[in-house]
């Protein structure tokens, strides 16, 4: 682990193996922020946590740079805390363990942390530098951006003093990302009273594992498997075909994350097991055919379990199961005008049904606010139809590209003048913190940045370690050359 202090440039990959070892996944960021308040102690910078729990860095101009219009670098300190089954690793308590394989860095079975650790080490590295110039600088290290937004919303007005921000939370290194997608959480919910399972009957656990899962956003639109959305196949003609019983089902447990893994039990009577079985390795095949260059080695597997004492209610079982297999997924439509951007979006992310309790988590995404609407009154309804109470929370809007952008034009002078290439300049379906801000400090010019990145929100996240030096050149050219005030 200790090899990735030495990639290049030292000064972030250094910070950012000492994020790895503080544990920060999203909702327990206590010790990450008093890192942060130590680091800037440390390091000479003034630095307080705000009231909604952001941290918040004050760094002065080198000299002869006071003139030049203050900077604010925003990136957020939580991480998707994301593993694979087999993992022992506690989120909470231990670090990740990152590595390095060829021209990547990666974790041990877990998420990495470069969403947006990244990001975050490079402000660090900034905040200590003593050898760049720049002018005036503030860092914002918003809170919980993976589970709500927390921090970006709490972001008090009046707080920040800058013109420009530079969110460093895009990842593919080149792209300058002028505009990105609203997005809307939908929760459906549902309380039952569970029934007596039939004593003669026999249990099966279905288990779906295998998929890629991903990024809500950045990946919905390459047609990946979504783990709850074909358990609900399996089950629905499981329960049509050989009279079986929903007891409990759990997939998905991020919002922004396409659910890799998903398993139920059900119960049904011991004649019928080597049917369901059979349809299990039916379906085994048929998924790894339909999503043939896509995903690769879906597993679809059951096994008898213990008999659970009580199970869901017939017709409650069969609606919960029909209303999760008709509610929309994936992509909506695309932008009329950008036939290769997607618009609108959902995510069936999480289902847990279980102890007379139901749930559903969704999250939706469009660049458009009346569409938006649209898609989330469509599985409103779907849910509705199914007796489930429907719950609207975290919305947030998208956030509208400046064309006329002074600090565009001057990043886009300075990766040609660099690198001797155009950068490409883009509006993604990712939920950026960039629009929460922006609706709070509307002056400002913005532009989202990284180094390159993959699969985040899943434990096959990697950072493209040769894409940081450009990264950092980017940032570092751009803060020596931001506009007089």
């Amino acid at each position: 682990m200790s090899d990735l202090r030495n990639l290049k440039p030292e000064c972030i990959w250094r910070n950012f193996y000492d994020l790895t070892q503080v544990p920060h996944p999203s909702g327990h960021l206590e010790k990450m922020q008093q890192f942060l308040l130590d680091f800037a102690k440390r390091i000479g910078v003034e630095a307080f946590k705000d009231e909604a729990e952001n941290i918040v860095m004050r760094k002065p101009a080198t000299p002869g740079m006071e003139n030049r219009k203050p900077v604010i670098l925003q990136a957020h300190i939580d991480m998707v805390p994301q593993k694979e089954k087999d993992s022992t690793h506690n989120f909470e308590t231990d670090p990740i363990q990152a590595y390095i394989d060829g021209d990547w860095v990666k974790a041990k079975g877990t998420t990495l942390g470069g969403d947006n650790g990244l990001g975050v080490a490079a402000i660090m590295a900034v905040m200590e530098a003593t050898d760049l110039k720049h002018g005036p600088l503030e860092a914002l290290l918003t809170a919980d951006e993976e589970t709500g937004m927390y921090g970006a919303n709490g972001l008090p007005a009046g707080e920040l003093n800058g013109d420009i921000l530079l969110n460093l939370d895009t990842e593919d290194e080149g792209e300058m990302i002028i505009g990105s997608a609203g997005g809307l959480d939908i929760t459906a919910t549902l309380d039952y009273k569970e029934v007596e399972t039939d004593k003669d009957d026999i249990a099966l656990k279905i288990t779906l594992k295998g998929l890629k899962g991903g990024h809500s956003g950045l990946e919905i639109g390459e047609g990946r498997g979504n783990a709850n959305k074909m358990l609900a196949r399996v089950l629905r003609e499981a329960v049509a075909d050989d009279d079986a019983r929903l007891a409990c089902w759990h997939g998905g447990n991020m919002r922004n994350a396409i659910p890799r893994e998903a398993e139920a039990v059900i119960t049904l009577p011991k004649e019928n097991k080597d049917d369901v079985m059979s349809l299990v390795a039916d379906y085994q095949e048929t998924f790894n055919d339909e999503y043939k260059g896509i995903e690769t080695d879906i597993i679809l597997e059951a096994e008898e379990v213990e008999l659970p004492a009580t199970e869901v209610p017939l017709e409650i079982q069969d609606n919960l199961i029909n209303a999760i297999y008709a509610a929309h997924n994936g992509v909506w439509r695309y932008i009329p005008s950008i036939p290769d951007i997607v618009e609108t979006s959902s995510n069936l992310a999480i289902v847990n049904i279980a102890e007379g309790k139901a749930a559903v988590k969704i999250l939706a995404r469009s660049a458009s606010a009346t569409v938006i609407d649209e898609i989330a009154t469509s599985l409103e309804s779907c849910f509705s139809m199914a007796g489930m109470k429907v719950a609207f929370s975290g919305g947030y809007g998208g956030w509208d590209p400046n064309p006329d952008s002074e600090l565009i034009k001057i990043m886009k002078g300075v990766y040609k003048d660099l690198f001797n290439e155009e950068a490409t300049v883009q509006v993604v379906h990712a939920g950026l913190e960039c629009s929460i801000i922006l609706s709070k400090y509307p002056h400002l010019d913005i532009c989202s940045f990284g180094p390159t990145l993959r699969s985040p929100h899943t434990p096959s996240e990697r950072a493209y370690w040769p894409s940081m030096p450009k990264f950092w050149a980017l940032l570092t050219k751009t803060l020596e050359e931001i506009p007089v005030k």
